[in-house]
């Protein structure tokens, strides 16, 4: 009985923790479909009148909205595929070759991760600028392709692998490549989903590298594009807000599916060293 009621009170402060947690984005999500006179409304309103959709027309009238997701999701994308092979190719190789300074050269990728992305972010605008791939696809993606996070997290669960898996591949003659792709992968798809979740959502909201690198508004992702809202008009707080929710909702629905599967491929191989 005290273990029924231990789990009834557990569940509803857990409920009642995650209705505070996303109050913010219900709220939002209400004034996007108030007018402007229920919005500044005195005392504040927390549902609307009616459902009134003049905001969600504005902001496509107002900005090339779906250009914005379209280039977010390309270099989304990318960059996901982009970082998963790096990480991949190069866990394999710390995970399961000897070669002369391996592990020097695994301790100062890993110490890359101290470094912050602001220090190097001029450094890469200058490289990007000189390369003439300001302004494009291929500019806002070359720089992020690797990630030292990413080798970390795909090294550690690789060295859970049985070497014996392996050794077992060569006796029966599968090339270094086709273990990789063929057994490896496959099997490490837990770890694999885990990591381009976390890599597509963190570049979908990057904010600072294509406000340095991008100036037209075609090439623009949908991170700077909303900027655009509030320089168009100021106001206007119930258009900002719907162009918010309009950019959120990509990333909450992956992180949704893909939460068990972040979950599990972060703590995977944590205990290995």
């Amino acid at each position: 009985m005290e273990n029924k009621k231990s789990s009834v009170i557990l569940l509803i402060s857990n409920i009642f923790v995650g209705i505070l947690m996303i109050s913010p984005i219900l709220y939002a999500l209400s004034v996007t479909f108030m007018t402007s006179d229920q919005i500044h409304a005195m005392p504040p309103r927390l549902l609307p009148k009616s459902f009134y959709l003049g905001n969600y027309k504005d902001v496509f009238a107002t900005v090339p909205i779906f250009r914005f997701i379209f280039n977010s999701f390309v270099v989304s994308i990318a960059v996901t595929i982009g970082q998963i092979l790096t990480s991949c190719l190069s866990a394999y190789a710390f995970a399961f070759y000897e070669f002369k300074g391996k592990k020097i050269l695994f301790i100062i990728m890993i110490a890359t991760i101290m470094i912050p992305g602001e220090a190097i972010i001029i450094s890469n605008y200058l490289t990007i600028g000189s390369l003439k791939l300001l302004d494009t696809y291929t500019g806002l993606i070359l720089p992020y392709l690797a990630s030292a996070m990413g080798i970390f997290m795909m090294r550690q669960y690789f060295l859970t692998v049985p070497k014996e898996l392996r050794e077992a591949s060569i006796i029966d003659g599968c090339s270094g490549v086709q273990f990789l792709i063929k057994i490896l992968m496959p099997i490490s798809k837990p770890i694999i989903s885990s990591l381009g979740i976390y890599i597509f959502l963190l570049t979908w909201n990057q904010y600072m590298w294509p406000l340095l690198i991008t100036s037209k508004p075609e090439m623009r992702t949908v991170q700077i594009g909303m900027t655009m809202l509030q320089s168009a008009e100021v106001q206007s707080f119930g258009m900002m807000l719907a162009g918010i929710i309009i950019i959120i909702i990509p990333s909450i629905f992956i992180f949704i599916v893909g939460q068990k599967q972040l979950i599990d491929g972060m703590t995977s191989g944590s205990v290995k060293g």
